[in-house]
C-alpha cells in the first residue's frame, strides 16, 4: 500500500522533533511513507474560525494531491492536522452541500475528479497496525520495563467520535496498547482526555495553566514517571505550562511529556539525543 505523508506545519518547525521521531520510526520498521507534494497547511486551529469554506477547503486540497498521487492512505501525525483532515472527508461525505463548491473548485484547480477514498491514519493507528507491531516487537532493544507511562490523548484525536472515529472518546486504550509492546506500564488515570486548553494558550494563560496542572497532578498522583502524547499542541502546553518561570525554586516533581514516537523510538534504540533535548522537562532515559 502506497503511504503518504502530511507533517503539517507543527511537525517543520515546532515540533519538529516530532517529525524526525516519526520517520525514523517509520524507517527503522523498514517502511516508506511519501511526502504529499506542494502540500499546504490544514487551517488548524484558525481556518475554521475565518470561513467555513477554509476548513473544508484547505485540507481538502491536501487530500486531493495525495488522490493525484497514487495514494491510498496518508500519515498525518499532528491530532490537530488529523482532526481537520477527517472533518473535511466527514463534511464531503456527509454534508455535500455544504461542500460541493469548495470540491468543484478544487477539481478544477488540481484537475482531478476527487473520489474521496483516501484513509487517514494518525500515528497511533498506523503503529498499531499489526504487521508494524509485529517488527517492532522483533525490534525491541531497551524494554520500557521499568517506566510507569501515563498516555494522554487529548481533545482532537477523539472528538467528535462520530468524525474521527478513532478510539473511545471518555476511555481510549489504544496509547496503552501500544505501551504494553514496548514493555512499560500503562498507568490508570482519570486525566488522559481531559482538555489542555491549548488552543487558549496565549488569550488565556491563566486557565492553561490550571488545566495543566489538574492533568499533571492527576498523572503524577497516579504513579506515572512521564506522560506521552502524539499532540504537538498537547505535548507544548503540558511540558511548559507546568513549569513556574517566575519561581523556579518551586518546581518540584516536573514531568517529561514525550511524543509518542520518541518512546517508540527510544525502545528500539534510535538515538534520541536530539530530540530529548528540545524538550523544556528533560527526561530522564538515556542513550
Amino acid at each position: 500500500m502506497k503511504t503518504g505523508y502530511y507533517p503539517g506545519c507543527s511537525l517543520h518547525s515546532t515540533a519538529s522533533e516530532y517529525n524526525d521521531s516519526v520517520l525514523a520510526v517509520v524507517k527503522a520498521i523498514n517502511n516508506e511513507v511519501k511526502e504529499i507534494d506542494d502540500w499546504n497547511c490544514c487551517g488548524a486551529t484558525a481556518g475554521h474560525s475565518t470561513a467555513p469554506e477554509l476548513a473544508i477547503g484547505l485540507p481538502l486540497r491536501n487530500l486531493m494531491l495525495a488522490e493525484k498521487e497514487g495514494l491510498e492512505e496518508v500519515l498525518v501525525p499532528c491530532a490537530a492536522c488529523y482532526n481537520l483532515f477527517k472533518t473535511a472527508q466527514f463534511e464531503v461525505s456527509e454534508n455535500p452541500n455544504h461542500s460541493q463548491e469548495v470540491v468543484y473548485e478544487l477539481e478544477h484547480q488540481i484537475g482531478i475528479k476527487y473520489q474521496n477514498k483516501i484513509k487517514i491514519l494518525n500515528f497511533i493507528e498506523y503503529v498499531l497496525k499489526p504487521e508494524n507491531i509485529e517488527k517492532i516487537k522483533k525490534l525491541l532493544k531497551r524494554p520500557l520495563t521499568d517506566l510507569k507511562i501515563a498516555a494522554y490523548y487529548g481533545c482532537l484525536l477523539l472528538r467528535p467520535h462520530n468524525v474521527v472515529g478513532f478510539d473511545n472518546p471518555e476511555r481510549p486504550t489504544k496509547m496503552e496498547q501500544l505501551l504494553e509492546v514496548l514493555g512499560a506500564t500503562a498507568v490508570r488515570w482519570s486525566a488522559k482526555s481531559d482538555c489542555c486548553g491549548g488552543s487558549q494558550a496565549l488569550s488565556k494563560p491563566n486557565l492553561v495553566v490550571k488545566l495543566v496542572g489538574n492533568i499533571i497532578t492527576n498523572a503524577r498522583d497516579n504513579g506515572a514517571q512521564l506522560i506521552v502524547t502524539a499532540c504537538p499542541l498537547c505535548q507544548a502546553n503540558l511540558d511548559g505550562r507546568q513549569i513556574n518561570w517566575d519561581s523556579p525554586e518551586q518546581n518540584k516533581e516536573l514531568l517529561p511529556v514525550l511524543y509518542i514516537s520518541e518512546l517508540i523510538g527510544y525502545a528500539l534504540g534510535l538515538p534520541t539525543e536530539k530530540w530529548f533535548a528540545k524538550h523544556l522537562v528533560p527526561p530522564s532515559l538515556k542513550d
